[in-house]
């Protein structure tokens, strides 16, 4: 990785100073999720653990498929931001096709480690695995998408060893993601001083969650996008995880036309949106 100045690295991935309207996503995000929740069948808050902000929010499909297909979305922010009553409004996209959608949310840097959110991740996961069944949901078809920190999340659940974790986990838990703006290598990120305080990304962390360092995922589709106008570090990522894992396991690596790095989440719930449309297409696979 070529080296530059910690200036370089804040404009490549301060993405609300990138993105100087980022509030109003921010706002129309949190307003919209709102109504959804208040409009539309919910389980909130259920426990996934007994650890820090080990919750998650589950929306059943608008049908009546008693084997439906399961959404679990994981929320960006740099590990450090948001949370999950942010992106309720990714559910209805996909309810209205059928499918469960899982909202999680995980505890935030710097009271924990990135490490310490995989592993929420994974536990997460499992829970989903082994309880969606309750919910109608089926735990054979599980897709992950995410976020930017949470399309790197996504990323390394592919990559996990499931069986390990448990031993009543299948080792090919899940076999499909999409990663959205997705961070595939942390050094960089961790060369990032805006970044530093919060993470505190040792050399050996920001190694250890890198799935671009991880060997490819067998019998598993990563579909990769980002918003063509995001910056170049960004759009490095995209293909890097492509170049790492090859185009076997990730198929779909594209920058899509006039997105930046928050409009490109509210792609993902327009109908006809080439995100969409992937997003749909990897869900139905």
């Amino acid at each position: 990785m070529t080296q530059r100045d910690g200036a370089w690295y804040d404009r490549m991935y301060n993405n609300r100073a990138l993105v100087p309207e980022h509030a109003a996503h921010f706002t129309y995000w949190r307003e919209t999720s709102a109504q959804v929740r208040a409009t539309q069948r919910c389980f909130q808050d259920v426990a996934y653990g007994r650890g820090l902000n080990e919750t998650l929010d589950i929306f059943p499909s608008d049908t009546a498929n008693e084997k439906a297909p399961v959404v679990v979305f994981i929320h960006g922010g740099f590990w450090r931001a948001l949370d999950k009553s942010d992106h309720s409004f990714i559910a209805p996209t996909f309810t209205a096709q059928g499918a469960h959608v899982v909202v999680p949310n995980y505890a935030l840097c710097p009271a924990v480690t990135v490490s310490d959110i995989a592993l929420q991740m994974v536990k997460c996961v499992a829970w989903v695995w082994r309880n969606i069944h309750r919910f109608g949901g089926d735990p054979s078809r599980i897709t992950l998408m995410g976020h930017s920190a949470g399309g790197q999340l996504v990323a390394q659940l592919l990559a996990c060893d499931w069986h390990a974790y448990a031993a009543d986990l299948p080792p090919h838990l899940v076999t499909k993601a999409l990663s959205i703006s997705g961070l595939y290598e942390l050094e960089s990120v961790r060369a990032t001083p805006y970044l530093k305080d919060s993470l505190r990304l040792t050399e050996q962390e920001a190694v250890r969650n890198s799935p671009a360092w991880m060997p490819a995922p067998q019998q598993a589709t990563l579909y990769s996008v980002v918003g063509d106008i995001e910056s170049e570090e960004f759009l490095r990522h995209n293909l890097l995880i492509q170049q790492s894992w090859g185009k076997d396991r990730v198929p779909v690596a594209e920058a899509l036309d006039g997105l930046q790095h928050f409009s490109i989440v509210e792609a993902l719930t327009q109908p006809g949106h080439r995100l969409h449309t992937l997003a749909l297409e990897l869900l139905n696979k």
